[in-house]
């Protein structure tokens, strides 16, 4: 990234947690806070008019849940890549929001090392597709809930040829590109090419909705 800033925006109801979050975050040195909000609809509001990189999202708050605006926002053209944010382990409302397009899914009470570590993971893209956290989240509520309107995850695996599967499996099951590679014993070019396949194959936003689908379509997690 070349010394280049990360621009994180804060969206929660609560003013103190916030503030926590600010001074954690501007505390580093390549990182900044740019915006705040106090609720989903204050935050789609915001976003359209201030440029972020990384958004910590809280799920419930009032007017506009977290889930709404993580779904508004992740629609835009060069969204800003969301972290949902919740209380409790095992979240429906956070669940919803992996689906809507959020990158992660962490707890409030995660050490701040692992917040820090959490934007900048998100940030680069690619590397580490979801915490533990995140991972036992899907296997908790993907066999049973229903798939998003439009995308039954079976349609979207008919044109996938066997490698693909294969490869979206190891997505699904938080590979890297690098581990990938090795499991497969092919170059990680070749990798990353597959999965730009995958996403333009499955209409996938990125590689975390390439882990949803893993999990969805029964690939990974039953």
């Amino acid at each position: 990234m070349s010394g280049a800033m990360i621009r994180v925006f804060l969206v929660d109801d609560q003013e103190l947690v916030r503030a926590g979050f600010r001074m954690l975050i501007d505390s580093q040195p390549d990182l900044t806070v740019v915006g705040e909000a106090d609720d989903g609809q204050q935050a789609v509001a915001a976003l359209g008019r201030t440029e972020a990189d990384v958004v910590l999202m809280d799920v419930r708050m009032p007017r506009m849940d977290g889930v709404e605006a993580t779904g508004l926002i992740a629609g835009r053209d060069g969204a800003p890549r969301v972290i949902v944010l919740t209380t409790f382990d095992l979240d429906e409302y956070a669940f919803a929001a992996i689906r809507a397009g959020a990158a992660a899914f962490l707890l409030k009470d995660a050490r701040p090392e692992d917040l820090l570590t959490a934007i900048r993971t998100v940030h680069a893209g690619d590397s580490v597709v979801a915490p533990s956290t995140t991972r036992r989240l899907l296997e908790h509520f993907a066999a049973s809930a229903p798939a998003a309107v439009g995308s039954a995850p079976e349609g979207r695996l008919e044109m996938l040829t066997e490698r693909e599967r294969e490869v979206l499996t190891l997505v699904g099951r938080g590979l890297s590109n690098t581990e990938i590679a090795d499991a497969f014993v092919v170059a990680e070019a070749t990798v990353k090419t597959h999965v730009s396949r995958l996403l333009a194959k499955t209409g996938s936003r990125d590689r975390v909705q390439l882990v949803v689908l893993a999990y969805e379509s029964g690939l990974v997690g039953r």
